[in-house]
């Protein structure tokens, strides 16, 4: 009696005293959609879809934000036609996907996804040995089309035409609860999709939701089936992870639920170190503070940041058993980058960005001659130099080094200079040399190491 008190009050029809296949229809004074808000083009699409004889509704992430009052990023599109259908409807359309196929169609730079009701299908689709979905092109009805989607606040249909909102699953009570719930049994749908855990963690970072406990209680013992998602997919979740504005909170939820092991190994190790967490965490938050400040975020800088200081590590490895400084940078990158791209995918653009803001990091600590200005003409110069800085701030390196190279990106010719004349009248200090146990192999590194200055590329 209580319950149903509570969702009369709320304006929710009880759940469990209705058919399934019913939806919940509430009206535009009911949701209090804002139509400003949904993008001109989505309205499009779904019009030309319902002129044509179809179904047609926004849906899924779009819905939840809009019924936040929150401007959605992108719209995508639920209809009963079949892609091929679609795609005869728009001139710029392409039909992608091997799991579930999908329909691009582009206006201009938007993009937007037009997907066909899925069916109850997946118990006869091709799983691989632990029960996760290797391909499922079953349509369906839309009520199964609901059922088969993650969460219950990702399960609304919202028909721009006449204003409605459809609520098969309880959506509209769970965001007004704050809640997080999986439709359907959840130790079966993470099998079915084990990236689903991944997503359920970036929710609950990105709304400040709760897990609610029969979903989150299976993670913990289910995160290993983590490793049988293929590479890109698991890097496409972190990318979205990590830029949803929301990334350190995000790594604490990874953390508190067990999943990040596998996906930034060493990751434990670096957070219990002192400087490794407060660079770490300055990185996320100089992230997290680009992204809602709608600047954009190179993932490149971020994945360099995460992975530091397991180069760091290496790197003074290889120095302390004789390799020179420049060539051991090197070889600690190469060991990191191989170690994560078999766990993450990651793309050899990304990998080479990474590459090239590490390889910088030396140069910034040669301050004479004409190193400092080579360096300032580096098209990279300004991602190694913000590197520089989360290094110095977090305790790493002496503030002064950050101080000088800020003064020279800002000064003009004279005060360069000057500056560069500084650093030659007060040295940081007598370089060592490092004793060799390989004599000719000295030689090697030393030649190795004059090219150096120039970073990949620049050459």
């Amino acid at each position: 009696m209580i319950k149903k008190f509570i969702r009369k009050i709320l304006g929710v029809k009880d759940q469990s005293a209705r058919d399934p296949s019913e939806p919940v229809i509430l009206g535009p004074a009911e949701h209090g959609i804002d139509l400003k808000l949904v993008s001109a083009n989505a309205i499009r699409v779904t019009q030309t879809l319902q002129e044509a004889g179809f179904k047609a509704f926004v849906v899924g992430g779009a819905v939840r934000d809009l019924l936040l009052g929150v401007k959605p990023k992108d719209f995508d599109i639920a209809t009963d036609a079949t892609p091929e259908q679609v795609k005869r409807l728009f001139r710029r359309a392409f039909i992608i996907g091997r799991r579930f196929q999908i329909v691009h169609v582009m206006f201009g730079q938007e993009l937007l996804e037009v997907t066909t009701f899925r069916g109850n299908g997946s118990n006869n689709a091709p799983k691989d040995e632990h029960g996760r979905v290797l391909r499922d092109n079953n349509f369906g009805p839309q009520h199964e089309d609901a059922a088969r989607r993650d969460f219950t606040i990702n399960a609304m249909y919202y028909d721009p035409a006449t204003g409605t909102v459809l609520d098969y699953h309880g959506g509209i009570s769970d965001i007004r609860g704050k809640v997080l719930r999986i439709i359907g049994q959840p130790e079966a749908r993470f099998r079915e999709d084990p990236v689903r855990m991944l997503r359920v963690v970036r929710f609950a970072a990105k709304l400040h939701f709760t897990i609610e406990a029969s979903t989150r209680a299976p993670i913990p013992v289910m995160a290993p089936l983590i490793n049988n998602v293929p590479a890109a997919r698991i890097f496409d979740e972190m990318l979205k992870l990590l830029m949803s504005g929301h990334a350190l909170g995000c790594l604490q939820e990874l953390r508190g639920a067990g999943l990040h092991h596998g996906l930034l190994p060493l990751l434990d190790a670096v957070l219990e170190q002192p400087i490794g967490m407060k660079f770490v965490t300055l990185a996320l938050e100089s992230t997290d503070n680009r992204v809602k400040a709608g600047k954009g975020v190179s993932p490149g800088f971020l994945f360099a940041s995460l992975l530091w200081h397991q180069v760091l590590e290496k790197w003074n490895a290889y120095r302390a058993a004789g390799e020179s400084p420049i060539p051991a940078l090197h070889l600690a990158a190469d060991d990191v980058l191989d170690a994560q791209t078999e766990n993450l995918a990651l793309q050899r653009r990304i990998a080479t960005d990474m590459r090239d803001i590490w390889a910088m990091q030396p140069r910034f600590e040669r301050r004479t001659g004409k190193t400092p200005f080579k360096l300032l003409e580096n098209p990279r110069f300004r991602a190694g130099y913000d590197f520089l800085l989360l290094r110095c701030e977090s305790g790493e390196l002496d503030k002064e080094l950050g101080d000088w190279w800020t003064a020279f990106a800002e000064g003009d010719s004279a005060e360069r200079e000057r500056l560069i004349s500084v650093s030659r009248d007060t040295p940081a200090g007598p370089r060592k040399k490092r004793p060799s146990r390989r004599g000719p192999r000295r030689g090697n590194g030393e030649a190795a190491a004059a090219p150096a200055t120039a970073a990949p590329g620049e050459e």
